[in-house]
């Protein structure tokens, strides 16, 4: 029922939205003689804010079209190379015409970047990606918004997540591959792997796992005091939802996205509303510049996906109530995951020292968990200063955090 009056809300206010953007343009268009009257510039703003605060947020698009590799200036093509119903492998495939630059990209190593499926579009990641570009051929798990997934094709639960991953990695070649995993992804990325250690497959050459609650018992945050103190009942019954009749997944059970968006906002309701008195005032002075990072930024942040259901109570029960990857309890389709059978995997951690999101140590235990890997192949790193979207997005991710990931993956090319 929430679900639909999330809906019912929105269409009603849908007028007051469009009509704020319309007048905010009426306002701030230098053609326009409106503009030009006392205040305006103060209305234009208020009624742009009205607007953003309003709006619905479409997933973005990466919107990679170029990027600077060993000194060549390169366009890249996103193509899907697999797609699954819950999922998409998409590549971003760098071409050029001349044999010089060719022959630069053609050793690059290969890497599979594993987005979170925590409530935005895997576009969180696109500094990530556009970074690791210049010298890496980069693949992407791209998740589908769970309402746009039509009921007919089936659950989706955290054993499903695992298997969409190895299908992924031997796809692309495991003897060649490098794994990148940002926070949530972290957990099913070391089963997955686990598992395919444990069966005798071939695994990834690295694996690279950036503020992830591999556990969550080390220095708990607030994410993790929300699923500890309520019962998996209770989430069941209060933010698991059923998706209205005007999506293609009408019917499927979910955890909406704006829940979890009210749920992002919560943790730092001071900061946002600064943030937007901000936009406010440098609409009002006439800062484009500073106005445009805050539209780049929330049209990023606003745009939330739903979970499946089944996923994100496996996920709670999984990860953060019963820690059974760290107790070694964790079976997946019978088979347990034991991250000791990982022996030819070189693992790097990293982890950011203001996270509020994942605690400090709860991705590093990933060193403890790999005993099987000899400890010259295992590498922690804390980046001083960062917060949680700093160890993958921005200035201390590309300047910092990136020329490590690059070294490490350099260093343990060969098996």
């Amino acid at each position: 029922m929430l679900y639909h009056l999330h809906e019912f809300q929105r269409a009603m206010l849908s007028p007051l939205v469009y009509w704020s953007e319309a007048s905010a343009r009426i306002l701030s268009e230098p053609g326009s003689w409106l503009s030009h009257m006392p205040g305006a510039n103060r209305l234009a703003a208020g009624y742009e804010l009205l607007y953003r605060l309003g709006k619905d947020y479409e997933k973005p698009e990466f919107g990679i079209r170029t990027v600077t590799a060993h000194g060549h200036e390169v366009p890249i093509v996103e193509h899907k190379v697999l797609q699954k119903p819950f999922c998409n492998l998409v590549r971003f495939k760098r071409f050029s015409d001349d044999p010089a630059t060719i022959a630069d990209l053609k050793d690059d190593p290969v890497v599979l970047v594993v987005a979170p499926l925590s409530g935005h579009h895997s576009t969180l990641l696109r500094d990530t990606v556009r970074t690791l570009l210049a010298h890496h051929k980069v693949y992407i798990t791209d998740w589908i918004d769970a309402r746009m997934v039509p009921a007919a094709d089936g659950t989706f639960h955290l054993d499903d997540y695992i298997d969409y991953i190895r299908e992924f990695i031997r796809h692309i070649g495991a003897e060649r591959l490098h794994v990148i995993s940002v926070c949530q992804p972290t957990v099913p990325v070391l089963a997955a792997v686990s598992l395919m250690a444990a069966a005798g497959e071939k695994t990834p050459l690295t694996m690279t796992m950036m503020g992830g609650p591999i556990d969550t018992r080390r220095s708990p945050t607030q994410v993790n005091d929300l699923a500890t103190t309520k019962s998996l009942a209770w989430f069941e019954g209060n933010v698991i939802h059923f998706v209205p009749n005007n999506y293609p997944g009408r019917g499927r059970r979910v955890y909406p996205g704006f829940l979890q968006h009210a749920g992002f906002i919560a943790m730092n309701p001071q900061r946002h509303f600064m943030s937007h008195w901000d936009f406010y005032e440098d609409l009002v002075k006439g800062d484009l510049e500073d106005a445009d990072s805050h539209r780049r930024f929330y049209d990023e942040y606003n745009a939330v996906l739903d979970m499946p259901a089944e996923y994100y109570l496996d996920t709670i029960r999984v990860v953060f109530k019963e820690h059974a990857l760290p107790n070694g309890t964790w079976k997946v389709r019978g088979k347990r995951v034991a991250p000791e059978a990982i022996r030819d995997t070189a693992l790097l951690t990293i982890e950011g020292e203001l996270d509020d999101i994942s605690g400090l140590g709860q991705t590093q235990a990933a060193l403890d968990l790999c005993s099987g890997v000899p400890a010259k192949r295992k590498r922690h790193l804390l980046a001083e200063g960062a917060g949680h979207y700093g160890i993958f997005s921005g200035r201390r991710w590309r300047e910092s955090i990136y020329p490590e990931v690059k070294a490490f993956i350099r260093a343990h090319a060969g098996r």
